[in-house]
């Protein structure tokens, strides 16, 4: 498996290579100062984006050139990612000047960014939700500026909950956010005893870490609060513990071990389940290929289920705008970055691609708010989400834990097991290598 790691990075910087070096010649060729300053922008290039970088382009014609990089999620794992970054990025390199980063990043990759303190001073800060701005500033430094927010919800298919003939009860009952024993009597009124009707992303990655965080904070609100991945707290033994039965008891399908969050998507819209845990993006994403579109125009949002007694919590996700510290190019960096970040951008960016808006105007705009209602839910799932520990190690105890969590649902091990080896692990300063 660290051979295959390895291999997937090389190719990865051999991809990263290939697409600066398309305009790296007319890049470092004799200065012309006719030509416009090009700045790099690594990121997942969605439709979103290829329309904001065109529209940039156009305003800055002759003066700034956005080159966008594309690191495609359908290519690249979140830590794959990371790594080509990072490789980039320890070279000093000039050849990367704007690079996005996954929220839970920002620790690790602040020795390579810029201080944008006096860039983006409180006056233009307090346009930005609180939420989103915490994850960008390291010590008493702002090293990242928010670009969109990601938060966990469930999805359900309408037209199985409609079956029902209180049906329009239940979804009333659903979007005020139910409790997983709810959930369960629901299992067998609609008639799925003996079939999946739940499925999550059950996979050692990042996504089965945000499922089990979300468990163990709709169970106790206080879990997070020592900043670290506590993992024989009783909140921890809860939350897996509920993971396993999913799969044992048969609510979610024993295939979700290999499941990230797209192959769940699939399996929830190909076999009709019931609910899905997911990202905010998901039907945008999936209305550009998924042939059902009958299926996708069932699917609506709600909160995530909750233990009785707790309340239904939402984990962060999110990218965030970073600004190398080796670049030439700051200023024009700057100038991109708050194009991005204007209310008419972020607007664009969530009609578009379902990204959640991180600039407070955009909630206000009554007319975009009748037109996506979901934005409204969005909204408060924010009000009450929370944040991954931060910390500069993250990755590395992530990784440990996803991995223990992860044999724990697949059978190999029991859930004390499985805990205490993930936490002995953490404590020791060990790399899991994969």
């Amino acid at each position: 498996m660290r051979l295959r790691t390895l291999v997937l990075l090389g190719a990865a910087s051999f991809v990263l290579l290939l697409a600066l070096n398309a305009y790296l010649q007319p890049a470092l060729g004799p200065s012309n100062s006719s030509e416009p300053v090009r700045v790099f922008y690594a990121d997942h290039i969605s439709r979103a984006h290829r329309e904001l970088i065109a529209e940039f382009n156009q305003l800055h014609a002759g003066r700034i050139e956005v080159v966008p990089v594309d690191l495609p999620f359908e290519k690249f794992s979140t830590n794959e990612r990371k790594e080509l970054l990072a490789r980039s990025l320890r070279s000093k390199s000039e050849k990367l000047d704007v690079f996005a980063v996954d929220l839970i990043w920002v620790s690790r990759f602040a020795r390579w960014g810029e201080p944008l303190d006096a860039y983006f001073p409180p006056s233009v800060r307090a346009g930005f939700m609180t939420t989103a701005l915490k994850s960008c500033i390291v010590g008493d430094t702002l090293v990242a500026m928010p670009l969109y927010l990601d938060v966990g919800v469930l999805y359900y298919r309408r037209d199985l909950i409609q079956r029902l003939p209180d049906g329009a009860a239940v979804e009333r009952r659903l979007q005020s956010g139910i409790t997983w024993e709810e959930l369960e009597s629901l299992r067998k009124r609609l008639g799925y005893e003996r079939r999946p009707f739940f499925v999550y992303p059950a996979k050692a990655y990042e996504g089965l870490i945000c499922c089990f965080l979300e468990h163990a904070m709709g169970d106790d609100s206080t879990y997070l609060d020592q900043n670290r991945l506590a993992m024989t707290e009783p909140a921890a033994g809860r939350a897996l513990a509920r993971l396993v039965q999913f799969v044992r008891k048969g609510w979610t399908p024993a295939a979700a071990t290999g499941f990230d969050e797209n192959q769940s998507y699939r399996w929830f819209l190909d076999n009709d389940a019931v609910f899905v845990r997911g990202w905010p993006n998901f039907i945008e994403n999936f209305s550009g290929f998924y042939p059902d579109t009958s299926k996708l125009r069932a699917v609506a949002r709600a909160p995530l289920p909750h233990s009785r007694g707790g309340s239904s919590r939402s984990v962060f996700g999110g990218w965030n705008l970073m600004i190398s510290r080796a670049s030439s190019k700051k200023a024009e960096a700057v100038e991109f970055i708050k194009f991005l970040q204007s209310p008419r951008s972020q607007r664009l960016l969530f009609e578009l691609s379902g990204y959640i808006p991180v600039h407070a105007e955009v909630y206000r705009d009554k007319s975009l708010i009748a037109e996506h209602p979901e934005l409204s839910l969005y909204h408060a799932l924010v009000q009450r989400g929370f944040h991954r520990p931060m910390i500069v190690d993250y990755t590395r105890t992530s990784d440990i834990a996803s991995h223990f969590l992860h044999r724990a649902i697949r059978g190999d091990l029991t859930v004390d097991d499985a805990l205490r080896q993930a936490d002995a692990m953490i404590r020791s300063n060990s790399v899991l290598l994969k």
